[in-house]
């Protein structure tokens, strides 16, 4: 991972260094920005293998920045920072695109466990080079895309992740606990995460979301992809 470089975005000159001390010891290079306007600019000139962003920021919020990113077709995954714990706050930042939420105060060495993971899996399943079909599906795993019927759907990357497996199985019922394990490699679950995440996928791939017709939820036990 020597080769992978990440962008922090924190308005705190201390929080951005005690980031990069950690990462540097991981021989991971940081780029940092104090504020959302300089760090668009820098997304606009350099391509990042994560971006560790701030929520509270003045002028140009960690929000708007991230908005700004997916409207822009920008899947470069995202960890959001935040001095709230308020779970409104934190499906928010889901809904928004993020892949990841962490709360301030928090441990350095807790965010790099993160990050790296993060980074991992997104270069794992860009690197592999095939397409799935299934229906009017079509994931291009090697460009991170995803098509209906020849159109982009315009996922970002957790969610091509999260739907790259459900085309992978289909017809396959899988509980929120399989998926976190398989899609987040992590044994805690977190309900509202899986539920937001779902929700954005059926936004993007249902004709009527409230009515699902390829994602389904199977009472009591999970959601099955039924692509065909």
């Amino acid at each position: 991972m020597a080769k992978e470089t990440i962008l922090v975005v924190d308005d705190e000159a201390p929080i951005r260094q005690a980031i990069q001390a950690g990462f540097m010891g991981e021989g991971i290079d940081v780029d940092e920005a104090a504020d959302g306007g300089e760090a668009l600019q820098m997304l606009e000139k350099k391509h990042y293998s994560l971006v560790i962003l701030d929520v509270m920021m003045p002028d140009v919020s960690g929000y708007t920045v991230l908005q700004k990113m997916r409207a822009s077709g920008d899947h470069t995954p995202v960890m959001m920072l935040s001095g709230k714990s308020d779970e409104v706050d934190q499906v928010l930042g889901l809904g928004f695109g993020a892949d990841s939420y962490l709360t301030k105060p928090f441990r350095i060495s807790v965010l790099i466990q993160n990050a790296k993971a993060l980074i991992r899996r997104t270069r794992e399943y860009s690197v592999q080079v095939q397409e799935i079909r299934r229906g009017p599906f079509v994931a291009d795993t090697l460009r991170m895309e995803c098509f209906k019927n020849g159109r982009e759907l315009n996922l970002t990357g957790r969610e091509l992740t999260l739907f790259r497996f459900f085309m992978e199985h289909p017809g396959q019922v899988f509980t929120k606990e399989q998926l976190y394990q398989h899609v987040w490699n992590e044994a805690a679950v977190d309900d509202n995460t899986i539920m937001v995440y779902i929700k954005r996928i059926r936004d993007k791939i249902e004709d009527d979301p409230k009515n699902p017709v390829y994602l389904k939820t199977i009472r009591g036990i999970g959601y099955r992809f039924d692509g065909e």
